[in-house]
């Protein structure tokens, strides 16, 4: 299934310190493609209007089941990811948001959805940026949500030149989030099963989807805090205490600075998963996309 019918879940807080201004900047979106083993990957670029020099770019990674404008906000007519993008723009920030292969509007099957195959769709989308001439392509962030999280922390491995990462809930540990997102009877079969073998299971929104035996037998064999580790950069990662999709929190997201060599920070909201996107827009407002850009300037 493509689309966007993206995890639920729930994630605490501190209060936060940095309000996004109500920006004089307007946003110039475009769409772009580029090819990843033979298959188109789409994504939207948005840049600050009328900016005097090429901006700074967040390459933005969405999540399981999700697609590039991520989860529709309570009360807006933005996605989470949409809605975030925007603000970039409004603050001086460029960003690509891509639809990984299988999801949204790039080719392929949903079906045939790995994280390998994830993390080749972002390391090619980091090297179509540093090639663009519209953003400053020797300052490059990565931002990554759930699964996107993930996957940014491999991508960082493999492109360890990034100017800085940041991770909205991670997941840390395939194992333990997939098996309570998918059962974990579904996912031992998987992995004992053929590649090729498609299992349909329904997700606990109510929606079936169907992954090959290739999605889950990645699982016990992928680790973000590995992958981080070979990442210098600065490192950020958001958590919330409300989050039942991916836990223990903070303790999920704390692993990754653990095992991470250079300058980092953990920040915990009283919020949950999609940071009360099915509320409105306050938490992503007030705390997620303010930290976000504070994270950025400090190392730009």
């Amino acid at each position: 299934m493509k689309g966007r019918l993206t995890y639920l879940a729930i994630v605490f807080c501190a209060a936060l310190l940095l309000a996004v201004p109500d920006g004089s900047v307007n946003a110039a979106e475009k769409n772009v493609q580029f090819r990843v083993d033979g298959k188109s990957v789409v994504g939207t670029l948005e840049t600050p209007d009328n900016a005097a020099e090429p901006a700074p770019v967040v390459l933005m990674l969405h999540g399981f089941t999700g697609s590039r404008d991520e989860l529709p906000v309570k009360d807006t007519d933005e996605g989470v990811f949409a809605r975030t993008a925007r603000q970039l723009a409004e603050n001086g920030y460029a960003s690509l948001r891509i639809d990984f292969r299988g999801s949204g509007e790039s080719q392929g099957a949903w079906e045939d959805t790995t994280f390998s195959g994830q993390i080749a769709d972002a390391v090619a989308a980091i090297d179509w940026l540093k090639s663009s001439q519209e953003i400053d392509n020797d300052n490059i962030s990565i931002l990554g949500w759930s699964q996107g999280g993930l996957v940014a922390a491999h991508a960082a491995a493999e492109r360890p030149d990034v100017k800085s990462v940041i991770l909205w809930a991670p997941v840390t540990n395939p194992m333990a989030t997939y098996s309570g997102l998918l059962g974990s009877e579904t996912v031992m079969k998987a992995i004992a099963g053929a590649p090729e073998t498609p299992h349909t299971v329904k997700l606990p929104w109510g929606v079936d989807t169907t992954l090959k035996g290739a999605f889950y037998q990645e699982m016990p064999v992928t680790s973000p805090a590995a992958a981080i580790a070979g990442y210098e950069g600065p490192l950020m990662v958001i958590v919330g205490t409300r989050d039942t999709l991916v836990v223990p929190q903070p303790a999920a997201g704390q692993i990754l600075l653990n095992y991470h060599p250079g300058k980092q920070q953990l920040v915990v909201f009283d919020t949950d998963h999609v940071w009360d996107a099915f509320s409105g827009p306050g938490t992503l407002d007030g705390q997620m996309i303010p930290t976000t850009l504070k994270w950025l300037e400090e190392n730009r």
